[in-house]
């Protein structure tokens, strides 16, 4: 059966070159950077070398890198970071309705710690309103944490501007670039970010390794005690394979990028196109400021979980919101902070593609679609009504 893998904003597959590259700190290369010794001072060289790529790729400082496990830590880090560090100044932070969990729940939690949180809306399309931000700005505001890209329906928010604003008024500014490292540009600098979190396994790198830039003079409160690792922002031993894979992965996203994003941009509108002609289909998220590779669509009548499970049937892999809910029957929040409501919010659909794809998938998953989605409404009462 022909297999067809498109939900790459949950995860992708390691490139060739990135694993070749990771190999050697498996095994002849091994030693742990903070040894002395000539194992140690060779992986403390590959390190480094890691860092100072990623942080060129980033416009920023070698010092100002910090590696993680991940997306959900480098948004914990950055946030719970800066809220203990700055307390004495404030303890409002500002976020909006469509964070990713490791962002939401973040502040929640800090909610219960005695901080106090504003959650800003979203317009229909998942766009974040500058002004709102302005608007919501305090004196006591020391956080604000607003995502690049939106992981579900891919809509992209004006972050320069918003950190322009938030710069003026002196609070640190966090963005959750988990999707848009290796396919939008990342310059700290004309980004206005404070602080930007990155995983390496949503660019072609392993999975269970992160970045996280924190811009100069930001105060930053570690997560992990235990050891002087990362300048004593993150204890433990550094993961030497997978910051390797990291550096690697994003160099070649980041090379391939202009060309990728105009392949999979003629895939996504062709997805998109036929898609739209299935009656009572709506697309999510903004057509303008979207990422290259995402499709989210809702089919009234249906459950989005029905159809997830009959196009696996028919060998493709597809979500119905982000992966780290999966689990869930709740529909997505930021459909429903989009507006939309909880019966059309459950027939969602996210479809995102990456470097294998081609317009044959693509032209595929358009000729099984239609049927799943007419076999499905036949069993719904409400689409017989």
């Amino acid at each position: 059966m022909k297999r067809i893998y498109m939900d790459h904003a949950a995860t992708t597959a390691v490139r060739p070159e990135v694993l070749e590259a990771m190999l050697p700190y498996f095994s002849t290369e091994f030693g742990n950077p903070s040894s002395v010794y000539s194992w140690g001072r060779s992986a403390r060289k590959a390190l480094d070398s890691a860092r100072d790529q990623v942080a060129a790729l980033l416009g920023a400082s070698a010092s100002e890198i910090v590696f993680t496990s991940g997306g959900s830590e480098g948004a914990n880090l950055a946030i719970k970071g800066v809220a203990w560090a700055d307390q004495n100044r404030g303890k409002h932070i500002i976020t909006s309705a469509i964070e990713h969990h490791a962002v939401l729940d973040t502040v929640l939690w800090l909610e219960t710690q005695g901080f106090e949180v504003t959650i800003l809306p979203v317009d229909e399309y998942g766009l974040v309103s500058p002004s709102q931000v302005e608007q919501a700005l305090r004196p006591d505001t020391i956080l604000v944490s607003i995502m690049h890209a939106n992981n579900e329906v891919g809509t992209i928010q004006p972050i320069s501007e918003i950190g322009a604003i938030v710069r003026r008024h002196g609070a640190r500014f966090h963005t959750d670039a988990v999707q848009t490292a290796g396919v939008l540009e990342l310059n700290v600098d004309a980004l206005n970010v404070d602080l930007l979190s990155i995983s390496a396994h949503k660019f072609y790198g392993p999975k269970g390794v992160g970045a996280l830039y924190v811009r100069k003079g930001v105060r930053l409160s570690p997560l992990i005690h235990g050891g002087g690792q990362e300048k004593r922002r993150r204890a433990g031993t550094e993961n030497t394979a997978g910051i390797v894979g990291l550096a690697k992965a994003f160099e070649l996203a980041q090379r391939d990028r202009i060309a990728e994003n105009q392949r999979l941009t003629a895939l996504r509108d062709r997805l998109i196109e036929g898609l739209v002609k299935i009656p009572h289909t709506r697309v999510n998220g903004s057509l303008e400021q979207r990422l290259p590779n995402n499709v989210n669509v809702c089919f009234e009548y249906i459950e989005g979980e029905s159809m997830l499970l009959n196009l696996d049937l028919r060998g493709i892999a597809a979500s119905s919101g982000s992966a780290c809910t999966s689990g869930s029957l709740d529909p997505s929040h930021v459909l429903l902070a989009m507006g939309l409501s909880h019966e059309i919010a459950h027939g969602s659909l996210r479809l995102t593609l990456g470097r294998e794809n081609t317009e044959a998938d693509v032209d595929f998953v358009l000729q099984e679609i239609p049927g799943i989605v007419e076999r499905l409404r036949a069993m719904s009462p409400l689409y017989q009504e």
